[in-house]
C-alpha cells in the first residue's frame, strides 16, 4: 500500500550530514519543480523586505531565524526525512522504535507531502526548512496550485496498483487528488473523538488527537505487516486492528471515506 502523510511544521535541526543533493531524492521527475520552488524560496528569504517574506511564510517577528535558515538551504546539511519531521503525528508513529521489517515497509510505503519538495520518502535526505503549502512565492505562485499541476502523474505512478491510505491534512490533500482507478483504491480517514456533553454523545475533530491517532494508526499497520491489495482489504485491516471504522457514502470514482472513531478520555 501507499501511505500519504502530511509534513510537520516543526523540523529537527541538523548541523551534520551530507549537503543537499536534489538528484538523490526519490521521485526524480519532481526535481525541475523542486529546483524552481527552492530557488524562489531562497530569493524571497534573501530579499530586502523581511516583513513580506515572513508574511508569505506565516512567520512572526520572533521567527526571523527561519528566513536565515531558508537562505542557506542549497548548501544545508541533511538528514533522512524520518528524522527531520517531528511533531505529534511523528512522535506517535515513533519510527526509530520500529523493528527492522516494519522499518523497511515504512520506507517502501510512506510518502510525505511537502510545500517545498512536493513529496519525499522517509529515507530521502533533506535539510530542515520552512515552506508551508499555503505560501505564495514569486514565480511559482500559490504552492498548492503549483504542485497540483505537477504531482498528478508522478503520484499516480507511485501508487501503481496498490491501495492508498491518505492521511494528509486538507491543504496538503489539495496538492493531489487521486483520479480514476487510483481514486477507487484510495481510502481517506477522518478521526472523530467521541465524548459526552451533559450525558449526550458528541463527536468532534480535535487537531492534536487527530494527528496522534493517525500516527498510531500507521504504526499499527506497519507492526501488523498489513499488505492490503484493495481498498476493501485496507478497511478490513483497520478493523482487524480493533479500530472503530465507519464508512461514509462516496461518489463513484472518488476515494472511499471512513471515520475512525476514538473514545475521548
Amino acid at each position: 500500500m501507499l501511505i500519504l502523510l502530511p509534513p510537520s511544521e516543526g523540523k529537527a535541526d541538523t548541523d551534520t550530514g551530507r549537503p543537499l543533493d536534489l538528484a538523490k531524492l526519490s521521485l526524480p521527475e519532481l526535481n525541475p519543480a523542486r529546483e524552481e520552488v527552492l530557488a524562489a524560496l531562497v530569493a524571497l528569504c534573501a530579499g530586502p523586505d523581511e516583513a513580506t517574506a515572513r508574511a508569505a511564510l506565516g512567520l512572526s517577528e520572533g521567527q526571523q531565524h527561519e528566513l536565515r535558515r531558508n537562505v542557506r538551504l542549497p548548501q544545508a546539511r541533511t538528514a533522512p526525512a524520518a528524522q527531520i519531521y517531528t511533531g505529534v503525528l511523528y512522535e506517535a508513529l515513533d519510527l526509530p522504535s520500529l523493528p527492522p521489517e516494519a522499518t523497511r515497509a515504512a520506507r517502501r510505503s510512506v510518502l510525505i507531502s511537502s510545500g517545498l519538495w512536493g513529496a519525499v520518502r522517509l529515507s530521502d535526505r533533506i535539510p530542515p526548512y520552512r515552506c508551508p503549502v499555503g505560501a505564495k512565492l514569486p514565480g511559482p505562485g500559490a504552492l498548492g496550485a503549483y504542485w497540483r499541476r505537477v504531482l498528478g502523474p508522478v503520484l499516480s505512478a507511485a501508487a501503481g496498483n496498490r491501495p492508498v491510505l491518505d492521511l494528509r491534512s486538507g491543504a496538503y490533500a489539495a496538492m493531489w487528488a487521486p483520479r480514476g482507478e487510483v481514486a477507487e483504491r484510495t481510502v481517506t480517514v477522518r478521526v472523530l473523538h467521541e465524548g459526552e456533553v451533559d450525558g449526550v454523545p458528541v463527536r468532534s475533530v480535535v487537531s492534536h488527537f487527530n494527528k496522534a491517532t493517525k500516527g498510531r494508526l500507521v504504526r499499527d499497520l506497519l507492526l501488523a505487516g498489513a499488505r492490503p491489495r484493495t481498498a476493501d482489504d485496507l478497511i478490513g485491516a483497520l478493523r482487524d486492528l480493533k479500530h472503530t471504522v465507519e464508512e461514509q457514502p462516496a461518489a463513484a470514482g472518488r476515494p472511499r471515506q471512513v471515520d475512525l472513531v476514538v473514545t475521548q478520555l
